[in-house]
């Protein structure tokens, strides 16, 4: 596959339904489909009260906050997370994604191909 260029509203948006996800949603933006062969892009979009699961695993994120406020929970301790912050978390590492401010949390997820 070739350039993928578009824009993201225009990339379907998906319920995430893992157990103890709460008003979550993803979009898919570049995957393996689009040709990538070293990374993914998502944007995920939680509501105010919503959250990712508790839960770890073999890859690292990269993330980046597009709008909102809310917390990154890793390993326990709380970090805040609003525009124009930036998170590395490391493979292994126990986390999940909190909104507790009033607006919908929007950030880029990036992971690799595995």
């Amino acid at each position: 596959m070739g350039l993928k260029v578009m824009d993201s509203r225009n990339v379907v948006q998906e319920d995430v339904t893992t157990p103890d996800t709460e008003k979550t949603k993803i979009q898919w933006l570049i995957t393996q489909d689009d040709g990538a062969k070293n990374f993914m892009m998502r944007l995920f979009e939680i509501e105010p009260g919503g959250h990712s699961p508790l839960h770890r695993h073999d890859w690292e994120h990269e993330i980046y906050v597009l709008e909102g406020e809310g917390k990154l929970l890793f390993e326990g301790e709380k970090h805040q997370m609003k525009p124009g912050y930036f998170a590395f978390v490391p493979e292994g590492g126990e986390h999940s994604f909190i909104n507790d401010g009033t607006e919908k949390l929007r950030f880029l997820c990036l992971i690799p191909v595995k």
